[in-house]
C-alpha cells in the first residue's frame, strides 16, 4: 500500500509576524526532508466556507475571508496579537489545510492509499469554534473525523495528538461527539494550561495524558503503553488520526520535553499497527507544532518513514 504525502505552495504563502515562531521555513524543512521518499503526492484542495462551518461558527468562518489584510498583518489571537495573524496571501494556506486534511481522509478510506501524511500550515489543533489561538485558525484535524463520520461511513474516529501543547482545540470541536474518541499527550505545565487527565468529556471519550517538564522518550512510552495503546484497541476505530506535532523533540525551544526522532518513529510504528489491526491501517497524519527546524525536520522523516513501513 501507498503512503500520501499531501501538501500544496499556498502552504508557504501563509506570511507571520517576524517574531512568530511558525514560520514558512517549517514548511519548507519538512518537504526538504521527504523530498526523496516513493510518496504519492497530491494537490491539497480548498476547502469550503460550508465544509469549515461544520464544527466552526459560520460568522467566523466569513470573518477570517473578510480579514485578509491588503498589506500587513491582521491579529487574529485575542492575547497575544503577534502570534496568530493573517496575510495578504494567508487565505490560500488557511483554506487548504482543512482541504488537505479531508483528502486525506477520501483517499484512506476510498482504499486509494493505505494511509497519508497531510504537510500544510497553519496548523490546527488550538482553533476553537469561534477564535483563533496558538498559530491555528481553523481546526484541520477536528474537520477530517467529522468528514469521515459524514461522508465515508466511519462509526468511530480516533484523533492522537501527540504535540507538545494539549491539543485543547481538537477537544473543544469533538468535545459532544460520542463516535469520537480524543487522546492528548503533552507537556504540563505547559500553554495552553488544559488537558488535565480529569477531563475526560460527557461521553467518556477524551484521554489526556500529561507528561513532566525535562521527561525524555522513555516515560512517553511508558504512557502510551499503559494508558494509550489499551484505549485505542478497546474504541476499535475505522479510521485514526494524527495531530503530528515535532515539538516534543528535546531541541524545541517552546518546550522541555526530551524525544528524539527515535521517539516518534516508535510511536508511529505502533500507533500504525493499531489501525492496522482495527481497520486495516487506516491512518491520516497532520502536521501540527515542531519550531527547531532540524528536529522538526528529522522527526517528521522518522514519522512518514515508519508510516511507509506500516504495510511491511
Amino acid at each position: 500500500m501507498t503512503t500520501a504525502l499531501i501538501t500544496h505552495p499556498d502552504g508557504l504563502l501563509h506570511q507571520t509576524p517576524r517574531r512568530c515562531a511558525e514560520r514558512v521555513a517549517r514548511l519548507d524543512e519538512v518537504l526538504r526532508a521527504l523530498e526523496d521518499l516513493p510518496l504519492a503526492r497530491h494537490p491539497a484542495p480548498m476547502a469550503t466556507p460550508d465544509q469549515i462551518a461544520l464544527l466552526h461558527d459560520r460568522a467566523y468562518v466569513d470573518h477570517i475571508q473578510s480579514a485578509i489584510p491588503e498589506t500587513g498583518f491582521t491579529p487574529l489571537d485575542a492575547d497575544r496579537e503577534d502570534e496568530t495573524a493573517l496575510s495578504a496571501t494567508s487565505l490560500g494556506g488557511v483554506m487548504r489545510a482543512v482541504g488537505a486534511a479531508r483528502l486525506g481522509v477520501d483517499l484512506v478510506m476510498t482504499g486509494a492509499v493505505g494511509n497519508a501524511f497531510v504537510a500544510m500550515r497553519p496548523p490546527g489543533h488550538h482553533a476553537l469554534r469561534d477564535q483563533a489561538m496558538g498559530f491555528c485558525v481553523f481546526g484541520n484535524v477536528a474537520l477530517a473525523a467529522r468528514h469521515a463520520l459524514d461522508h465515508h461511513g466511519a462509526a468511530r474516529v480516533a484523533v492522537v495528538d501527540f504535540d507538545v501543547h494539549h491539543g485543547n482545540g481538537t477537544e473543544s470541536l469533538l468535545w459532544d461527539d460520542p463516535r469520537c474518541l480524543f487522546v492528548s499527550s503533552h507537556q504540563a505545565p505547559l500553554w495552553p494550561g488544559s488537558g488535565c487527565a480529569e477531563d475526560r468529556g460527557p461521553h467518556d471519550s477524551v484521554l489526556n495524558v500529561p507528561l513532566p517538564p525535562g521527561s525524555a522518550g522513555a516515560e512517553m512510552r511508558q504512557a502510551y503503553i499503559d494508558l494509550v495503546f489499551p484505549r485505542l484497541r478497546a474504541f476499535d476505530p475505522d479510521l485514526v488520526l494524527i495531530s503530528a506535532g515535532f515539538d516534543g523533540h528535546r531541541d524545541d525551544p517552546l518546550a522541555e520535553l526530551n524525544w528524539l526522532a527515535d521517539d516518534f518513529d516508535w510511536l508511529t510504528r505502533n500507533l500504525c499497527a493499531i489501525a492496522r489491526a482495527a481497520c486495516g491501517g487506516r491512518v491520516v497524519s497532520v502536521l501540527e507544532g515542531g519550531y527547531h527546524l532540524d528536529a522538526l525536520a528529522t522527526s517528521a522523516r522518522a514519522h512518514v518513514m515508519a508510516m511507509l513501513r506500516a504495510f511491511d
